[in-house]
């Protein structure tokens, strides 16, 4: 926070960004991409002469994401920079993330931590998990994804949970429904494997997992009734699901919580 918003000499900004982009937050995505993606090959400009680090990214930019021609692109480093931040700044800002979620693929895992600090910091309400642009906020509930997506020591568990947030990570048509059912299906696939079934409920994986790993009462049954909301024949897994109600909360919600859930499963299986 600034000295002037600390004394209240200016605003301090409180809304979640979902359905725009600030012109900071623009500009702040933009700047990773000249200090991490381009870095010294930019600053200063060197006329007539394109260096193999941006020449590379240009290269993989105009093939993968413009789908245009390579040799399409301009000869001169300084042409080339200034060509690719008009499209940035001049993009719709779920296009801005579309190109900034390619940039996190291409740069990877130490490139996505800077732009998830820029994301946090100008109250974005998206953050990359898993080389993906996600409606997630909290730095708790991105932990607790990406643990259970990266850790694949139940691959069932954790490719269900990739295709959970594969469905509600599409920007142009998230499908919430089918999200909710792969986070539930992840939880399910945990179940078979801890009690060595096919056809486990989450109920029988964790009486399974009390005979060896005492649970508290409490949290067992609540962790059953959850499960029971989303499964039972009355619940989202079925009636709701058919309804159009659902929201992208509805479907981040089953996604951290079973990610979770996971989580908390393979902890006490290990022990």
């Amino acid at each position: 926070m600034r000295f002037s918003q600390r004394m209240g000499k200016t605003p301090i900004p409180k809304v979640i960004q979902m359905d725009g982009m600030t012109d900071d937050l623009r500009a702040g995505l933009w700047n990773v991409l000249l200090v991490e993606g381009f870095g010294e090959t930019v600053f200063p400009y060197v006329p007539n002469q394109v260096k193999p680090k941006i020449d590379q990214f240009s290269s993989a930019l105009w093939a993968d994401f413009f789908k245009l021609p390579v040799d399409d692109r301009p000869n001169f480093i300084e042409v080339l920079v200034e060509k690719i931040r008009g499209y940035f700044f001049d993009c719709r800002w779920f296009e801005a993330y579309d190109f900034t979620e390619f940039c996190v693929k291409y740069y990877g895992e130490g490139y996505a931590e800077r732009v998830n600090q820029i994301l946090e910091r100008e109250l974005s309400g998206f953050r990359v998990i898993d080389g993906k642009l996600a409606p997630i906020s909290s730095t708790e509930e991105v932990a607790a994804i990406q643990h259970a997506i990266s850790d694949e020591t139940f691959p069932g568990a954790s490719t269900h949970l990739k295709t959970a947030l594969d469905l509600l990570s599409n920007k142009t048509n998230p499908d919430y429904r089918n999200s909710i059912k792969e986070s539930i299906s992840a939880v399910e696939s945990m179940s078979c494997a801890l009690t060595e079934s096919k056809s486990a409920t989450l109920g029988a994986a964790l009486e399974e997992l009390a005979k060896t790993h005492p649970l508290h009462g409490a949290l067992k049954e609540g962790f059953k009734k959850l499960y029971g909301y989303a499964s039972d024949k009355d619940g989202i897994r079925h009636a709701l699901l058919e309804e159009s109600t659902l929201t992208q909360a509805d479907a981040v919600y089953f996604l951290v919580s079973c990610s979770a859930f996971v989580n908390y499963l393979k902890v006490k299986s290990s022990k």
